[in-house]
This record gives C-alpha cells, structure tokens and sequence, in this order.
C-alpha cells in the first residue's frame, strides 16, 4: 500500500520455489528498488476473504504459475472489470498439454499409467487456459517466453530468476570465510547435487557413471547429495563416501551448497529443460562453489567454459571432473569471476530494470 502504484502478485499457496522466486523475491525487489513510487505484496487463496480489499487497492495483478478454477477466474475477472491489467508468470514449460508426454518423461514418471496421464493433462490444460486468461506473460528466460508467445498469442517479457536479500546476506558471509581461507580443504574433495524434488532422477544419471568412474580411482573424492534423490546402487557401494540429507530451506541449503568443491549440474536435453532455469548456477557461484553443468539451454548461456566453469557432455562427466579436480589450483579464480558475473546479474537489485519493463512498459 505505500507506493502509488501497487502490483499484488497472486500464487495459489506459499512454496520454497515458484512461489519464492517469482513472488516473493519479486515484491522484495520492488520494495527496496530505486523507485518509491511502486510498492508490491502478494496473496493467496487463502486470502479469498480480502479479494475486494486487494483488488481496489491494487493497480496490476501478476498471477503467478496457477492453474485455473473458478477461484482463479473470479480473481482475473474482478481485476479486468475494473480496467486494470492481468500478467500471467511462468517459470516452466508446463501450459501446453500437446507436451504433457514429454514433461512426463523427463520427470521419470509412468506415462502409461492413465492417472499420471489425467494429472499431467489436466495440470497443463488449466495452466494453459489460465495463461490465454492474461494480458501479457512474463518467464525466466528468451526460449520460454517464445513457446508462451507461440502457444498464447500473447506478448511475453523476460525476468530471470534471482536471489533475495536473505539468500545474498548468507552468501556473503559464506564467501567471504571460504576467500579468507584461500579455499582451503581438509584434503578431501566433494561433489555436490542438489535437488528440489525427486523429479530430477534421469538428469542425475546422466552423472551417475562419471561419478562412479572417479570415486572408484580416487579415495580422495565425496559425494554429497542433498534433496530427494537415490543415487543408485553403484554409488551405494562407496559407504560413508556418499552422504545424505534430506530437503533444506534455502538459506541452509547455500551453507551445504558452499561446502562443497564442485556443484554438478547434470541435465537431461529436450524442448522441456531448454526452458529450465540457472539458478542451480548461480545460487553455487555466489557462495564460491564451482559448477560442472550439461551444455544444455541457459546452463550453457549462462557458464563460460574453463573460465566461470565448466561444460560437460553426457560421456564427458568423468573426464571433467578429473579435469576440475586436476585444476584445483585454478580454483580460485574460476570461483571469483563467477561470483562476480552472478552478482551483476542475478541479485534482485541488477534485475529492476527488466522487472519495471516487464511490469509497466510492455503493455
């Protein structure tokens, strides 16, 4: 309420992903940004009961990645009758049903099971439908916004994910004791992968052999997962040298993320994960943490090879990561430039510009 003009940003219900970067990091933004005059929050259904209060207070509405209902509907509706904007946020290729076999797929999911073939059909339909209720759109980077545009018929702006204030002020402190210490080890060296949910299996198995491969030839190597995925029986095999912890929020997730030599970023290729965001970079590069990441969309865009770190091929994982390990002292400087990079790009300060002409000048 204290700007003149108010954005309110809609998420069906409050989550440590869509809703935390599209969202909330979003408001946060616009509320500490270099313009008082525009002030944001968000809501919930949960919130249904206030809706008249937040539609006459608010100037435009973001609806952020929901599905349609006619909840959803009654939200846009109100907002629409009153003359004031609808902007649809999405952040995944999950709107267009003509798809739904292939995101089932790279999900690891049994397509031929007829209820994974009714949630997936049903999901992207009323997305899609929600999506053709809006304005304009809004995604996380160019290819995506080209299959919104292409599927919807509606203009689509760009704003990158980005980290909050709370994740930066962690980051900070977390880089700054690994430079004191000249990114020094206790001699063991351990690689990283960090899930959010347990949909990323096949992505991970595109590492699994690689890291198989190195673990077996150097007692030196760790593996730490941290999320919901099993690494297989292969990796079993090497005990305590694989360590467990299950899902963290995201302030502790940058502690474990900067407890590691290299954050391995194995992604599966198709029009599905093209769309995928860099946040696994870039939340690895500013605690200090150096990333191996398949050549694959805006992993590729987003890492320069050997210099902010490294490319790896679906047969390269092992000869990579050799390569890293065999580089280490390099380390250092692979780690500050990319920290460098990420910190003019993916701070919620560096992204007002794009989130102003997402939200005002496009439309």
């Amino acid at each position: 309420m204290a700007g003149k003009f108010k954005v309110a940003y809609f998420y069906e219900e409050p989550n440590n992903s869509t809703f935390r970067y599209r969202a909330y990091n979003m408001a946060q933004a616009l509320n500490i940004g270099d313009k008082p005059e525009i002030s944001a929050s968000y809501f919930f259904f949960s919130d249904f009961d206030c809706l008249d209060q937040i539609v006459d207070s608010a100037d435009l509405l973001v609806i952020c990645r929901s599905r349609y209902s006619s909840l959803l509907n009654e939200i846009i509706t109100k907002f629409k009758v009153r003359g004031k904007k609808v902007l649809f946020d999405i952040d995944d290729f999950v709107f267009n049903p003509a798809y739904a076999h292939l995101i089932a797929h790279s999900l690891n999911l049994n397509f031929s099971d007829p209820s994974v073939v009714d949630n997936w059909f049903a999901y992207t339909g009323r997305m899609g439908e929600a999506l053709r209720l809006c304005d304009g759109a809004i995604t996380t980077n160019d290819f995506l916004a080209e299959k919104i545009t292409e599927f919807s018929g509606i203009s689509t702006a760009v704003v990158p994910n980005f980290m909050n204030n709370e994740q930066l002020v962690i980051s900070e402190k977390l880089y700054k004791e690994k430079k004191e210490s000249h990114f020094l080890s206790d001699g063991r060296i351990t690689l990283g992968y960090f899930s959010g949910s347990p949909s990323h299996a096949l992505d991970f198995d595109i590492a699994a052999s690689g890291l198989d491969s190195v673990m077996s030839l150097d007692e030196r190597i760790d593996l730490l997962v941290v999320g919901y995925i099993d690494p297989g029986e292969n990796l079993k095999k090497y005990g305590k040298r694989v360590k467990y912890h299950p899902f963290v929020d995201y302030i502790n997730l940058q502690r474990f993320i900067a407890s590691v030599e290299i954050n391995l970023m194995p992604l599966q290729s198709n029009i599905f994960t093209q769309c995928k965001s860099e946040l696994k970079y870039f939340e690895a590069a500013i605690v200090g943490t150096v990333s191996i990441a398949s050549p694959v969309g805006n992993y590729l865009s987003a890492i320069n090879d050997k210099v902010t770190g490294y490319h790896s091929k679906a047969h390269e994982w092992a000869s990579k990561i050799e390569y890293s390990i065999n580089n280490l002292e390099t380390y250092s400087d692979v780690a500050s430039i990319s920290r460098d990079e990420v910190s003019k790009r993916y701070t919620n300060t560096s992204q007002l510009g794009n989130i102003y002409s997402a939200l005002m000048n496009k439309w």
